[in-house]
């Protein structure tokens, strides 16, 4: 295809995708099956997502870097669009799939509006757990990798206590931590916290063990004390490793964040899904798992900035 032709035509896929979505939306009948909306809020998500890649992509021609980002991931938004006219599609206007188990995206979507307020106390709740339960195994996991990799003594005591209780399931450790702390809530804490703080460790003693011993002898050399060597010199260089492991922790704090807010919580975004399904709304479930998966793909797009700006001088060396 001539390249002209490509550069006009790309800008129009999600368009062309959308504009499907809506023939599709229209012109087939519904099954008669799915709970009939009073509003067709899935339409009014999809106008609205048009306008929100529209006015990028008008600012993209003023900040050339965002306009070239964007216009790379224009077919990746077409993909979506059609995917959601597709499965809308099967599940609205089919009679294939249960009812039950699959809603369709106008009861998804109005879910969502109507539920807004409720849902973001839930969010806010489920984020404010996450936060604490992330920061304290993220402190804990560091300086432990920083001793297990940078001291052999520290690292001979404590390196099979890592790997005896590391591998083991966070949620393994629920019955435990609920009988061991006082409230539900510091019983949560700790497994988040369990959960970043072991492949935290992993990383980071990984790091420090593989940073060249020639480092350490040159500052040695030049008069560094042993918190220059630990601090100005080992922690720099492990950083790829430390933030591969805050990226495995991350995963792993939102999967165990899910797991204990069904146990014993009454708010939070785990404790929805988990309260929708037992009611057998099963919109709900899916809408609680649509901001599970937006948040998480957030925090690791915003923890990919933090690393392109702290790590300059490797830019274009490590592809994650």
């Amino acid at each position: 295809m001539n390249k002209k032709i490509k550069n006009y035509l790309t800008p129009l896929l999600p368009l062309l995708a959308a504009l499907l979505s809506l023939l599709l939306y229209f012109a087939l009948p519904e099954s008669g099956k799915q709970k009939k909306m009073p509003h067709p809020y899935y339409i009014a998500f999809l106008i609205t997502a048009v306008i929100i890649l529209a006015v990028s992509f008008i600012l993209g021609l003023f900040f050339k870097d965002f306009g070239t980002k964007l216009k790379s991931k224009l077919p990746l938004y077409a993909g979506l669009f059609t995917f959601l006219a597709l499965l809308n599609t099967l599940v609205s206007k089919t009679r294939l799939l249960p009812v039950l188990y699959f809603p369709s995206l106008d009861r998804v979507c109005g879910l969502i509006w109507t539920q807004k307020l409720f849902l973001l106390k839930n969010l806010l709740f489920s984020l404010g757990l996450l936060a604490q339960g992330f920061i304290y195994g993220l402190i804990t996991g560091f300086f432990t990798g920083l001793a297990l990799g940078y001291n052999r003594r520290v690292g001979y005591w404590l390196n099979p206590v890592t790997k005896f209780l590391g591998p083991v399931p966070t949620t393994a450790w629920i019955p435990l931590a609920l009988s061991v702390f006082p409230t539900t809530h510091g019983a949560n804490v700790f497994l988040i916290a369990f959960a970043v703080w072991f492949p935290v460790t992993l990383m980071t003693a990984s790091g420090i063990q593989s940073v060249n011993k020639t480092f350490f002898e040159v500052s040695e050399t030049l008069g560094a004390n042993t918190f220059y060597k630990v601090f100005r010199v080992a922690v720099p260089a492990s950083l790829p490793q430390i933030f591969l492991g805050l990226f495995y922790g991350i995963v792993s704090s939102f999967a165990t964040l899910m797991a204990v807010e069904m146990n014993g919580n009454s708010q939070g975004i785990g404790w929805y899904i988990n309260w929708q399904k037992s009611v057998m709304m099963y919109d709900g479930v899916y809408a609680g798992l649509i901001i599970i998966a937006v948040l998480c793909s957030f925090i690791l797009t915003l923890l990919f900035k933090i690393r392109d700006k702290i790590m300059v001088w490797q830019k274009g060396v490590i592809r994650w």
